[in-house]
């Protein structure tokens, strides 16, 4: 079956990652995503490298892993959207769209004429988001928003850390640029939704997603702490802020997690490891009760854990019910038997020859499918393709268009 968005036409301006993540998934559910890039250049992330895509003779192509990871089934197309002629052929390619996707600074598309009042005029039935760091409102509109900065001003560095009163304590950024991934994830949502009310409507609608919002947004639990209980939100490194014990332990030769969610996984977690008085200690009959003397518990599970290997401790809490996991590197995530029977690895044939390695969406359909059309592209692959067949231009257009710098 084909992809549940097939026949959706994607206009993709945007770069870096919110936006790009956010097309790539479209792309995925079956939308054809034609990503617009600058001439001579095209998106910042293709030269975020290395590492860069390597070729079967061992030569380096301009395709950096960090590009690769948020671009595959797209055509690229470059064209220079700040000149009068680009915005021309802009236009001409809304016609036949139904989304379009921008992360441009705030007014930049208003400067150009390709904002969503104009464009809305010319196809009444776009759905136009813009993805900014703070969006089109509020006093902070005007800034440039990148992932790290709203890490750190959307609270998630003041609870991601060790705690500060232990070594190497202090706030940390996350080891992914979440705000960015998560604000794509929602504008995917956003355009999916607008696409959904479009049906009825018959219209299109301007989607404003901010960067900051998002992360204020996906705070969750830790917002809802501070707003019911006057709870100031803090680092507690591995540790949880509500449950108890629900972090890491060391054993003998490696970490592993363990995640209690209740008093009846806390007491079966003490019999598998030989501590069986604890459960019906006074300090930590349920879950308030251990959170208020988190130290002493923790002290005396450390010291069990200590005496025997990560890998016993798994089969044997595994064999009981306990939550838990190994700690594991990229690499082992990668090469873990259940990630590879989920098929979450694979590689699309790149136009350069060699095979582009990917992630793979997670979404399990049971009757539609996800669609790998292609390799993220190369720069302005399909330039001559799309303004043949969606434009109707001549060769000697083309050729004139390249000639005077607009694609």
């Amino acid at each position: 079956m084909a992809g549940p968005l097939a026949g959706i036409k994607v206009l993709d301006l945007s770069r870096i990652l919110a936006g790009p993540w956010s097309t790539q998934l479209l792309s995925d559910l079956g939308a054809d995503v034609i990503k617009v890039e600058r001439p001579g250049s095209g998106d910042d992330t293709r030269a975020w490298g290395p590492p860069f895509l390597t070729r079967e003779d061992g030569t380096t192509t301009d395709e950096s892993a960090y590009f690769l990871c948020a671009n595959r089934g797209k055509r690229s197309i470059t064209l220079d959207v700040s000149s009068k002629a680009g915005q021309d052929l802009l236009r001409e390619l809304v016609k036949d769209s139904d989304v379009f996707v921008e992360n441009y600074k705030f007014g930049d598309m208003q400067r150009y004429g390709l904002e969503f009042n104009a464009l809305s005029e010319i196809n009444p039935r776009l759905v136009y988001c813009s993805i900014t760091g703070f969006g089109q409102t509020g006093p902070y509109r005007k800034r440039a928003g990148y992932d790290f900065v709203v890490q750190a001003m959307g609270g998630l560095m003041s609870i991601t850390g060790e705690r500060d009163d232990l070594p190497g304590g202090g706030p940390q950024k996350c080891g992914v640029p979440i705000s960015d991934l998560m604000t794509g994830m929602y504008a995917s949502v956003a355009i999916v939704s607008a696409l959904f009310e479009r049906v009825t409507s018959g219209c299109g609608q301007y989607i404003d997603m901010s960067l900051l919002d998002t992360q204020v947004a996906w705070l969750a639990n830790q917002a809802s702490n501070y707003l019911v209980g006057g709870i100031h939100p803090r680092r507690w490194g591995n540790a949880h802020p509500n449950l108890a014990p629900y972090q890491s332990f060391p054993a003998s030769d490696g970490s592993l997690i363990v995640a209690v969610g209740n008093d009846r996984q806390f007491r079966a977690l003490c019999e598998a490891l030989g501590l069986v008085k604890l459960p019906d200690d006074d300090r930590y009959r349920n879950n308030a009760d251990r959170l208020k003397h988190r130290e002493s518990l923790v002290t005396v599970l450390s010291e069990r854990f200590a005496e025997r290997e990560r890998d016993t401790w798994l089969t044997l809490l595994e064999s009981v019910g306990v939550p838990c996991g190994p700690i594991q590197s990229v690499p082992e995530t990668l090469e873990d038997p259940h990630v590879r029977a989920r098929e979450m690895v694979f590689s699309l044939p790149h136009s350069c020859g060699t095979s582009a390695p990917q992630i793979a969406n997670p979404i399990k359909f049971s009757r539609s499918r996800i669609d790998y059309r292609r390799a993220p592209p190369a720069l302005g692959e399909h330039t001559e393709a799309i303004l043949k067949e969606e434009l109707g231009q001549t060769l000697e257009q083309i050729h004139a268009l390249r000639r005077n710098g607009t694609i």
